[in-house]
Parts: C-alpha cells; sequence; structure tokens
C-alpha cells in the first residue's frame, strides 16, 4: 500500500491524462462494437480499474482496444443475428461470452500460461493486426459517408421476399416444437400466417439487410449504394475529425490530437445547430451489473462460442502483453505476465457483468500515462474513475457526440494500427518456397493468408489456420535441417575424430550410423529408409546417438520398425553408443530395451564399442 501511494502526483496527472485519451477512443469502440458508446465506456472504467488493481504491469492503461473490439464486432453481429435482430434478446447470450473470455484470461495466469505468448509467430500477429486495421477501415467508410443500409428502403424492400421466408419458417418451427404442427391441416399456420404485421415484416428485412452489409465484405457490397445516398453533412463531419487529428499532432503532441478532434468537431456541430446524426444516448447514473447473464444462462445458447471467447482471451493476452513488454522499456522495469493476464481477466469478467465491451492494456495510452509521470498501479485506477466521473457528470453531453467524428477517428485507429513494419519487408524477406512457377517467403505467404482470412472470413478461424500453416512450416524447416545434418552415409565418406583408428578390414561387416539433432515426426522419413541403405555385407551395425537429444512418439516407431526390419530380415546386430537419458527412457517404455537392443549391446563411449567389435566380429570380406 505505502508503494501504491508513493507517487501520487505523477500518478494522478498520468491517470487523468490517459482517461481523456482513452474517452473518445472508448466511445467509437463501442459504437463500432455494435452495442453503443455506453458499452465502450463501462468497458474502459472497469477494465482499467481492475486490471490496474490486480494486474502485473505498473504503469499498464487498459480498456477496448482496436483489435479486441474488431472480434467482438464479429461476435456481437452474429448473435444478434440468430437472435432475431434483437440487440436485448441478444445481450446476456453475448455478454455472457465475454465474461467466459474473462475467466479464461485468468485461468491462464493461474495455470502460468503467460510466458508462452510470445511464442506466437510473428507473420500470425503481424497478418492479424492489418487485417484489424483494414476492417476497421471498411466497416467506418459507411458511417463517415452517412450512409446506414436499415435506413435505405428502398434497399431493404429487396430483402421484404426473404424476410417473409424467414418469418414462416419460424412459424412452422415453433408449431412443431408446440406439437401442433399437422401436416393433413395447416389452419393453425394459416392463422398465424395472417397475423404477421407489415412491421414485423419490415423489422426482419433491416435485420437481413444489416446482417448482408455487416463486416468488411458487406461493406464492400454496400459501397455502390453509399456512394449514391452521400450525407455530405456527415462526410465533412468526418473528414474535418481526420483533418484535426493528423493536423493537430504537427503542432503539439502535448495535448491528444483525439480528444481535440471530438470536442471541435462535435463543438461546430451542436453550436452551428447543424442536422447531424448523434450517437446514442448515454445513461446518466452509475453502471448497473446485467444480472440476466446470470438468471438466464443456458449452456447450449454458449457452446457455440467457447472457442470463440477462447480467441477473445489469447487475443487479449497478447495485446496486453506486448503492451506490458513496451512498459518495461520505457520504465526500466519487469512485468509479471501471469499476474496481468489475471488483472486482464478479473477487469473483463467485471466489465462484462456491467454490460462493458471487453478490452486488453492499450499502447498508446500506457504511453501517454508514462510520459505524463505515471509510475504504479494507482495511474490505471485513476484512469478508470476519471472515465467514470466523466460518465456521471458528462453523459448527456457526450451524447450529443455526432456519430460521423466517431467513424473520423476509428478511421485514424485503423490506420494506424497496421503493421507498417510487417508489410515493409515483404520484398526483403528470404524466397524459400515455391507455389507452382511462383517464389516466395513463407512467412509473407502465412501473413497474407491470415490478413485476407481475417478480413473476409473470420477473425477467430483465420488466426487457428495461420498457426497451424506456421508450426507445419517450422516443422518442415526443422524436419528438412534435421535430415540434411543426418543423412544416411558409408563410413569412409563421413567419420567422427575417434573413427580414424577403425579397422579397415571391418569397414564391410560393420556400418555406422551417425544420429544428430532430435529424432521426431518432422524427420523420421529419411531415417524410415536406413534398413535398405545397409550394404548386405554388414552384420552389425552402431548407432552413434549421443547427439539425439530427444525422441517424440513417431521417432520412437520409426526406431522399432528399423530395428525390427533388420532382426527380421537380415538379422543384423544393432549396437547404441551414447545414448542419452530421454531416448533411453522412451525406448525402455515399450521394450525396444532390452528386446532388440540388450543392455549389453549399449555403449557410454565409442572406445566401448570398439572393444566389444574387436572381440566379437570377425573379418568375413
Amino acid at each position: 500500500m505505502k508503494n501504491l501511494f508513493s507517487n501520487i502526483k505523477g500518478d494522478a496527472f498520468g491517470g487523468i491524462t490517459a482517461g481523456i485519451v482513452a474517452l473518445p477512443l472508448a466511445l467509437a469502440f463501442g459504437v463500432s462494437s455494435g452495442l453503443g458508446p455506453t458499452a465502450g465506456l463501462y468497458g474502459a472504467i472497469f477494465i482499467s480499474f481492475f486490471a490496474a488493481l490486480f494486474g502485473g504491469t505498473n504503469t499498464q492503461i487498459s480498456g477496448p482496444t482496436a483489435p479486441m473490439t474488431a472480434v467482438s464486432m464479429v461476435v456481437i453481429a452474429g448473435i444478434i443475428a440468430t437472435n432475431d435482430g434483437d440487440v436485448n434478446k441478444a445481450l446476456p447470450v453475448i455478454l455472457t461470452v465475454f465474461l467466459l473470455a474473462g475467466l479464461m484470461q485468468i485461468g491462464l495466469g493461474v495455470l502460468g500460461l503467460g510466458k508462452y505468448i510470445r511464442y506466437i509467430p510473428y507473420p500470425v500477429v503481424s497478418g492479424f493486426m492489418t487485417a484489424i486495421g483494414v476492417i476497421i477501415l471498411l466497416t467506418q467508410i459507411l458511417p463517415s459517408l452517412g450512409y446506414y443500409p436499415k435506413e435505405d428502403m428502398e434497399f431493404v424492400n429487396t430483402f421484404k421476399p426473404q424476410a417473409e421466408e424467414v418469418i414462416l419458417e419460424n412459424i412452422l418451427k415453433e408449431e412443431a416444437g408446440e406439437g401442433i404442427l399437422v401436416l393433413e391441416d395447416f389452419k393453425e399456420t394459416i392463422n398465424r400466417a395472417h397475423e404477421i404485421s407489415q412491421d414485423a415484416i419490415l423489422k426482419e428485412s433491416q435485420t437481413l439487410a444489416t446482417k448482408e452489409t455487416s463486416g468488411a465484405l458487406g461493406a464492400i457490397k454496400a459501397f455502390p449504394k453509399a456512394l449514391q445516398n452521400i450525407n455530405w453533412l456527415e462526410l465533412i463531419l468526418a473528414l474535418g475529425t481526420i483533418f484535426i487529428i493528423y493536423g493537430f499532432k504537427r503542432i503539439t503532441k502535448a495535448i491528444p490530437s483525439t480528444l481535440v478532434a471530438l470536442v471541435v468537431m462535435s463543438g461546430i456541430a451542436v453550436g452551428f445547430g447543424l442536422n447531424y446524426r448523434p450517437i446514442e444516448e448515454i445513461p446518466s447514473g452509475l453502471p448497473i451489473p446485467n444480472l440476466e447473464i446470470i438468471t438466464g444462462f443456458n449452456l447450449s445458447s454458449i457452446t457455440p462460442y467457447i472457442f470463440t471467447a477462447l480467441t477473445l482471451a489469447l487475443l487479449g493476452a497478447i495485446d496486453s502483453l506486448l503492451t506490458s513488454v513496451v512498459a518495461d522499456n520505457m520504465t526500466k522495469t519487469k512485468h509479471k505476465p501471469n499476474k496481468e493476464l489475471v488483472g486482464q481477466g478479473i477487469g473483463n469478467s467485471i466489465a462484462a457483468v456491467f454490460g462493458g465491451i471487453p478490452g486488453a492494456g492499450a499502447t498508446i495510452r500506457t504511453v501517454v500515462n508514462i510520459t505524463s509521470g505515471g509510475k504504479t498501479k494507482l495511474s490505471g485506477m485513476i484512469a478508470g474513475i476519471m472515465l467514470l466521473v466523466i460518465l456521471l457528470g458528462l453523459g448527456p453531453v457526450a451524447s450529443q457526440i455526432p456519430a460521423a467524428v466517431l467513424a473520423g477517428i476509428l478511421i485514424t485507429v485503423g490506420i494506424g494500427v497496421m503493421d507498417y513494419k510487417g508489410l515493409k519487408a515483404i520484398p526483403t524477406l528470404p524466397k524459400d518456397i515455391k507455389l507452382g512457377p511462383l517464389k516466395m517467403s513463407s512467412e509473407v505467404l502465412i501473413m497474407l493468408i491470415v490478413l485476407l482470412l481475417s478480413t473476409f472470413w473470420n477473425l477467430v478461424y483465420a488466426v487457428g489456420i495461420g498457426l497451424i500453416i506456421a508450426s507445419l512450416m517450422f516443422m518442415k524447416k526443422i524436419g528438412d535441417l534435421t535430415a540434411e545434418r543426418s543423412d544416411v552415409k558409408p563410413l569412409k565418406e563421413e567419420a567422427w575424430a575417434d573413427e580414424w583408428e577403425f579397422p579397415s578390414n571391418l569397414k564391410e561387416e560393420v556400418f555406422i550410423k551417425h544420429i544428430k539433432g532430435p529424432l521426431f515426426f518432422g524427420s523420421t522419413s529419411d531415417f524410415q529408409q536406413l534398413a535398405a541403405q545397409i550394404p548386405d555385407t554388414a552384420k552389425t551395425v552402431i548407432l552413434r546417438l549421443g547427439r539425439m537429444q530427444y525422441m517424440d512418439q513417431s521417432g520412437l516407431y520409426a526406431m522399432e520398425d528399423m530395428l525390427q526390419d533388420l532382426k527380421k530380415n537380415d538379422d543384423v546386430e544393432v549396437l547404441f553408443v551414447g545414448l542419452l537419458k530421454q531416448p533411453r527412457y522412451m525406448m525402455e517404455r515399450i521394450d525396444i530395451i532390452p528386446d532388440f537392443v540388450p543392455n549389453e549391446h549399449i555403449f557410454k563411449t565409442f572406445h566401448d564399442c570398439m572393444v566389444w567389435i574387436n572381440e566379437n566380429i570377425k573379418d568375413e570380406y
């Protein structure tokens, strides 16, 4: 507690400044997610406070971030679509998924998995981050043009036949569930169909129109219509916001340009009484927990989203720990990764209960905190309290912010979040794979696959596929290197220093094989050819295993198959030299030792083996 209050003045200034910087982003990310500005603000308040209190990075400022919001946006859109386009009906399920992600983060920290996050390959992270930027840019083009598909009645009306089909299908499902659907008598179905109002058809049509134009691909589809229906006032507000954000940075960086843009453009819109579109109303008063998460819990509605929750948890972990590294470099301290994950998980869990969107450690806000004087956890807690004060005191004022201004802010976020370092490296990376006539870098290929799949298909699956491809390519490279270093060669072509005095008259009878490096699933294919490459004259094979540090199950069975072949076909004796602890343990478990290679055929040194050779092998050729 003493350390917590050791830098009150610096922490207060750092926390207040970081809170002010977080405000426009929290509102913008909330709107972008689909749950509204309040959800973004609640997420920023609770995650910032509790992640700082329980986390393992003293200067970290947490809250909604671009990657977490992009994934949340997909989750929210999907759950709303399966709940007839009704946000209120879908909200408990959405928040339960976010709560589950928070609990999973706590689990990752408790299990001590924080230190393994850094092993995620850079091309996967690079492709994902660039995709986040592209998604944010594409999805914010429509609101910056003032085009909202579900309000374009000409477009919505094209979905009426499909809407009627969906409603009728729902009626049939309801009747089947109630046990009153009789194929011979459709009277009840006809009665219910007559009760369908035009409002219900319109609402379903709007849901379908929104679904059709959601995400990056949907935004591209809707772009021609948006160009035909540009709201010039909204476009000017968005462009003005972008201009101020980039322009004000050239004047000074002491005041956040995002906040300046928010205040100036909102002031102009309100002051001149312009007929603009405001954001959703931000409720006044203290946040209230959404107890329907507990009272209305239904396992079957959550099951399809367990993998999604895990992705959110992992993404939040990566996002936070990368920011922790940045904080360490600036403050010359060392964060505690597992404790940080527990803190982030607690913050996300509490935010979910109160209706906030999930978040993570935010790099820009953390840097602002440190440069403004923040040194302890108190700074992050003050940032959360600052946002709560703004919510309670300025909620009605914030409700007047133009939606186009937040779209402009998000466009700059999308541009900033892309991984330009990775993109610039594309021409210079070595072209190590061939796809038909095209030669390219495997790392570039992984990055592009993750980028395209994330942008136009599914963020969650894209990361999984990227990790699988990266792992397979890594395994192939390691396997190729291992196989290259441990080629099966006759003794006369390759000899180690202690083998020069091997009796020349026994070189026909004895075959020596050097295994260098691990014998694992990536290197077993060449090893399996060993039996076929042993000369017919050789009745003894010496396997030098002093450099085979590791053997996995694939390697173990490859060894067993090779020994079986030698025993069955040629009755060849095998001697082990320098067998290490782990491979020996593996071979003893399935009785390779002593069934195929008895203990008296296992030698510590090549010299010991030579003694046995001289005593037992006769020159026959």
